[in-house]
């Protein structure tokens, strides 16, 4: 249950739900759903994602993975980095690694992000479904990030566990937390006894069960792991190559409490484990006396910063100023020192009885009472909020190059975490969820509105760490529901004034640059000039678009080789296992649906369909999993390529997309105009429409693209409005619509919407014809180089051959110029072809086939309708063929049109020197001799 909205909030929400239409995904049966007012710059407006249901077919079996996934996957994982860092109890929970973890890639410095992105999805579920298990998830979390940003704000407290004898203090993994012991705690002995029990929760090294000295060079410490995984004791006044040590032999246990003991006196050192005496050091000739005063005292923290904090829980540490014999110190096996004939230690002794504070008791009678800190410092300043400190936000405002071992985009993590709190905002009204988010940008433009712009332009021009995402939508969104003037001002705060000038003018500068840093910038900068109406935002952002689409285009619609840009043009150059990384086509996704909100340019819809039903459906693979969300991060194109659905580590930015792509497949299916006169349909895809303001709903019921069209039924009431329908830009031939079985006037131009108007009633129905036809789309920079287009369907060999397979297709090519008939169907596989003995089959099913995207394309001799020449098919200076030739000339009305261009064609060939005039009849013999599929 989340609790209810304050009075402020609803009111808010109210104001702005009368506003304009919602862009974001209430669920049905909650009511005063909190909507994002469209910007007055929108010719169009989407249908939140309650209003579009999606009906049974392809979509639908996609999202059914991954709404399973949300369902099942334990939240308290996602939060173990967050609570971990504020020092909270992690419940028990284990992180779900990767990069979502400490172990995983840099360090885990991405960590947070993944989180942010369950958020997104979890709410696009929500929205798209009611189910309330959804809402209870995303209720959680928010609460959960709500007590973590409570506790990043104060000085860190006591986690009480139980000990080895009474209560023990935990030290979370990822907190960063110590304890700072006084000055004096050594008292200058020249004899002395360290006894602490400890309970190591991680096997790395070096992390110290306590280090008393000044810097690297003066220090005692007792380390949990040596460079060999035992303990290893030191003292010194010459830095590391003049310590003395002490070793032990075997690791101590995980999870399992173990007590460590160190003696010095007379020269002689001994290190205990368990009551064992497992190193002896008869040289040992410093004594804590020889190091003087020393101003770090700590347990759990190394004075090598490099040094991983100690993970694990203490109970009783003790210092005494003699050296216990080996009966006393076998006899603190058995209980607490206090009941031994030891006593409590003389010099100072900590029980870690304390369950509230930052302060631990020290029982020697000294009054040496140690403090729990954080290594960071802290509390972090009002509005903070991640699984990580304050500190690589801090490091990235010194930095000059990017090195992600320190400082991994923590914008671009900012960003996930806010919009996932957006999200959970606007479907299911938590006001938790915008005062989190509120106070992240709060905190934020406190940070950055201090900076130079000198400053700010250097570190968002920085590769990876300068990375900030979509966090300028973000922000603009967060705006228009706050109105704070600092939040508008925040968001133009990350403008990057060289790369936004450079698109405003035209100039292409993407060569080299790394491709996902960027798209989703162009986002935040169409948001901005929704809000200030500067133009530079708008046309940075069309001109950016032109840059990608085609000229670093894959045919799938994804683009990137390896994360980065190439030359413009340059497809056949950059093909290989690290193509399309998966997040730019999610980016472009949205880019290209906002650009056609205000341009209402049909090639941004046609792009955003050929991306979503190759790339972004191909992306999930299709199987059930608990633990991964199963979605690709590159998608290589390279011949007999197999898709990696668990990629790197786990937790990636493109499984983050990956989830929310999967959970909001019907968000571009419809779009209204801003004044309700036009109802767009932008993507044939089973669906129900509820268009309330209309009181009508659109049913659209279709296979597609497994059927070469749909129909569209008009439920509810009447109403007038014109019905948009996309003519896609490759159905040159047949796209037809029938209303009520009447045949609709009109030419549809292909690349264009084709538009019916009329007063609409229930029962209507509206049929459109999309016929398909097989095509190739050629590499830009080798037209022999081509990928297999039906429809809207990428088509892909599946053959394990490491080179690119040789295929011709002309030889059974009908007049119409589609290419289908050279290929044989598989009986009861839809899209599944075969051709020369090689399966095609759909980009969009996620198997583990091994696959082409790509094929050569060879035609050596002219063939027409299954009859061979025999003459050889030749080539001119740029490679266009005697056959390419010819069937550019289709669609052709009959056969005696095509008889006609093969005769021009040949004729001007021969004429050329290109052919041979006996070859040249010989090829006119053949054409009219064949016969040809319509």
């Amino acid at each position: 249950m989340t609790p209810p909205l304050s009075r402020r909030a609803v009111l808010q929400t109210a104001i702005l739900a009368a506003a304009a239409p919602g862009v974001a995904c209430a669920a049905a049966g909650r009511a005063g759903a909190a909507t994002l007012p469209a910007p007055s710059a929108w010719t169009l407006r989407p249908f939140q994602l309650k209003e579009v249901a999606l009906s049974e077919g392809l979509f639908a079996a996609k999202r059914a993975l991954m709404l399973d996934h949300g369902r099942g996957y334990d939240v308290n994982r996602l939060l173990q980095v967050f609570r971990a860092n504020a020092g909270l109890s992690t419940l028990g929970a284990v992180a779900p690694g990767g990069w979502e973890g400490l172990d995983g890639e840099a360090n885990g410095n991405l960590r947070g992000h993944y989180t942010g992105h369950f958020l997104t999805m979890l709410a696009q579920a929500y929205g798209s479904t009611g189910e309330q298990a959804y809402a209870d998830k995303i209720g959680s979390m928010v609460g959960a990030l709500t007590e973590v940003r409570e506790a990043l704000r104060h000085d860190p407290a006591v986690l009480s566990v139980a000990g080895r004898f009474g209560t023990g203090a935990e030290q979370v993994r990822g907190s960063y937390q110590y304890l700072d012991l006084p000055t004096d705690v050594l008292g200058g002995a020249s004899a002395i006894t360290l006894s602490a029990w400890v309970k190591p929760a991680h096997d790395a090294n070096w992390g110290r069960v306590f280090d008393f000295g000044n810097d690297t060079t003066r220090y005692l410490y007792l380390a949990a792991r040596n460079a060999s995984g035992a303990p290893r004791f030191a003292i010194t006044t010459g830095g590391p190559g003049g310590e003395q040590g002490l070793d032990g032999a075997a690791a101590l246990p995980l999870n399992a409490w173990s007590h460590l003991a160190v003696t010095i006196a007379g020269g002689t050192g001994t290190l205990y484990v368990n009551g064992t005496a497992v190193a002896r050091n008869t040289a040992m000739t410093l004594t804590p006396a020889a190091l003087g005063a020393l101003k770090n005292n700590w347990l759990g923290r190394s004075n090598y910063a490099t040094d991983p904090v100690f993970a694990g829980a203490f109970d009783e540490f003790n210092v005494w100023s003699r050296a216990l014999t080996a009966d006393e110190i076998t006899a603190l096996q058995s209980g607490r020192a206090a009941d031994a004939s030891t006593g409590r230690g003389d010099l100072a002794s900590y029980a870690f009885d304390e369950t509230t504070g930052d302060t631990f008791a020290d029982a020697s009678g000294r009054g040496l009472d140690a403090v729990l800190r954080r290594t960071w410092g802290g509390p972090s300043h009002p509005g903070f909020l991640a699984a990580y400190p304050e500190t690589q936000f801090i490091l990235l405002e010194s930095m000059t190059s990017g090195d992600y071992t320190k400082v991994w985009a923590p914008y671009y993590t900012a960003h996930k975490i806010l919009r996932g709190l957006l999200d959970a905002y606007l479907c299911t009204d938590d006001a938790r969820a915008l005062d989190l988010a509120s106070g992240m940008c709060d905190w934020m433009y406190s940070r950055l509105s201090r900076l130079p712009g000198t400053t700010l332009q250097r570190m968002w021009g920085i590769f990876s760490s300068g990375e900030f995402g979509g966090i300028v939508e973000a922000i603009c969104d967060l705006h228009a529901l706050t109105g704070k003037a600092e939040h508008l001002a925040l968001a133009r705060l990350f403008d990057l004034d060289k790369l936004i000038d450079a698109c405003a003018a035209g100039d292409d500068t993407l060569d080299g640059l790394h491709a996902n840093q960027h798209i989703p910038i162009f986002t935040g900068l169409l948001r901005l000039y929704d809000s200030t109406g500067e133009q530079r935002y708008l046309s940075a952002a069309r001109n950016f678009w032109d840059m990608v689409v085609p000229v670093r285009m894959y045919g799938i619609g994804g683009t990137s080789t390896g994360e980065f840009w190439k030359a413009r043009g340059v497809i056949a150059g950059t093909i290989g296992a690290t193509d399309a990384e998966t997040c730019c086509a999610y980016n472009m996704l949205k880019l290209s649906r906002m650009l056609f909100f205000h341009t209402r340019d049909p090639k941004y819809m046609g792009y955003y369909e050929r991306a979503l039903y190759n790339q972004v459906l191909g992306s999930k693979q299709d199987k059930a999993d608990a633990e991964k969300p199963l979605v690709t991060y590159f998608i290589g194109l390279t011949p007999g390529h197999v898709r990696d659905y668990t990629p790197k580590q786990g937790t990636t930015c493109c499984e983050g997309t990956g989830m929310e792509s999967a959970t909001k497949y019907q968000d571009s299916v419809y779009f209204k105009a801003a004044d309700g006169s036009a109802l767009y349909v932008n993507l044939y895809s089973p669906t129900t429409l509820t268009w309330a303001e209309k009181g009508v709903t659109v049913t659209q019921t279709t296979d597609y693209p497994r059927q070469q069209g749909a129909t569209l039924t008009i439920g509810g009431g009447s109403a007038a409005f014109e019905l948009r329908l996309r003519v896609p830009s490759w159905a040159t031939d047949g796209f037809r619509v029938t209303v009520n079985g009447r045949a609709v006037s009109g030419t549809p131009v292909a690349g264009r919407y084709f538009t019916v108007s009329r007063t609409w009633r229930r029962g209507d129905v509206v049929r459109v014809a999309v016929p398909f036809r097989l095509r190739v789309e050629k590499a830009l920079d080798d037209p022999s180089l081509q990928t297999l287009f039906y429809g809207p369907v990428n088509l892909v060999a599946r053959n394990t051959s490491a080179s690119f397979l040789p295929f011709g297709l002309y030889r059974n090519a009908a007049l119409s110029g589609d290419l289908l008939p050279t290929l044989t169907p598989v009986t009861g596989k839809p899209l599944h072809y075969v051709l020369d003995g090689t399966e095609f089959a759909p980009f969009f099913e996620g198997t583990a086939d091994p696959t082409h995207a790509y094929f050569r394309r060879a035609e050596p001799l002219v063939v027409f309708g299954g009859h061979d020449s025999g003459v050889a098919n030749p080539a001119g200076e740029d490679g266009t063929t005697l056959l390419d030739e010819i069937w550019a000339g289709a669609p052709f009305s009959g056969k005696g049109a095509l008889l006609s261009r093969v005769r021009a064609t040949v004729d001007a060939w021969v004429a050329a020197g290109l052919l041979g005039e006996a070859d040249g009849e010989k090829v006119v013999e053949t054409a009219r001799n064949a016969s040809y599929a319509s």
